[in-house]
């Protein structure tokens, strides 16, 4: 009888290991908007499965129901991510008929302490995506260790990329501060008050984000400062649109006032660093360069 080395008989028990002890399972996320689920697969570099339930940028949000697949998506998820501040209600109600003592439930709103009734289009805020990327990476680290690495390089050159989208905001900031745009619905509004602009016909704006129709005194303002070329532009959002907006921006054209389009969801393929340059670009576009 032979007796295999003893190097053969270890080999053997490592594979006998390996088969008893499969790799775990890589971790479920499920995030409600698409810009975070975009920057939780940044991270995760392909170590995690990604569930976008706002993903097309045609799609209302503010008439959103979810679908029973997203409540299965978020009962057996490993992480969930939702913006907060009462923009999707609906994942706070499927998280809270779905506990779990493993899940982490990541709310964006939660970690920049935003007050009751503030903006709620928090990626337009670098820094709330910026406490959310953090936040995923340490659950990340700490549920799958073996990956740790990576997820913490992801994270280090998505930090970077925001950077260089504060870097866009603080040139904008030395160069148009100050300057009046118009605004037909508050999603931009964040990302403009950073910049330093003055922001206009926000009650009007209020108005097509609740759905409410506006005033008479506040269309014919926002009218008024079109015609006249009190704004120097105005930013709408090409996602949500209604007669009156359209209207409004029909008037911006004839007027000769530059129209920027924002959306609230990011277009399928983009980053988030990627959609935020974009749009700052655009803006840089419409606004006029000061004269010295």
């Amino acid at each position: 009888m032979l007796i295999p080395p003893q190097s053969s008989v270890f080999s053997a028990f490592c594979l006998l290991l390996g088969a008893a002890s499969p790799a775990p399972p890589r971790p479920v996320i499920v995030a409600a908007e698409n810009v975070y689920g975009q920057v939780a697969a940044e991270i995760a570099g392909g170590n995690a499965e990604i569930i976008s339930v706002l993903n097309n940028p045609a799609q209302d949000p503010h008439v959103f129901e979810p679908a029973p697949s997203v409540a299965r998506a978020v009962a057996h998820a490993s992480i969930t991510i939702a913006d907060g501040a009462g923009y999707d209600p609906w994942m706070a109600r499927l998280v809270a008929a779905s506990p779990s003592a493993t899940r982490q439930d990541i709310v964006a709103a939660e970690l920049v302490q935003a007050a009751p009734g503030a903006n709620p289009h928090l990626w337009y805020q670098p820094r709330a995506v910026m406490l959310t990327a953090t936040r995923i990476t340490s659950t990340l680290v700490a549920r799958d260790p073996a990956h740790a690495a990576a997820y913490i390089g992801h994270m280090t050159t998505l930090q970077r990329e925001i950077g260089g989208v504060l870097g866009a905001v603080a040139a904008l900031h030395a160069s148009r501060g100050g300057m009046k745009i118009a605004i037909t619905e508050p999603v931009f509004t964040p990302m403009a008050e950073a910049i330093g602009l003055d922001v206009q016909e926000k009650t009007f704006a209020q108005s097509v984000m609740n759905g409410t129709e506006p005033r008479a005194s506040d269309v014919a303002g926002f009218e008024a400062d079109l015609r006249g070329h009190k704004v120097a532009a105005v930013v709408y959002n090409a996602q949500v649109t209604s007669p009156a907006v359209e209207r409004l921006l029909g008037i911006a054209r004839v007027a000769h006032v530059p129209v920027v389009a924002v959306t609230e969801l990011m277009p399928p393929g983009a980053t988030y660093a990627g959609w935020m340059r974009q749009q700052l670009d655009g803006l840089a576009a419409a606004l006029p360069i000061p004269v010295k």
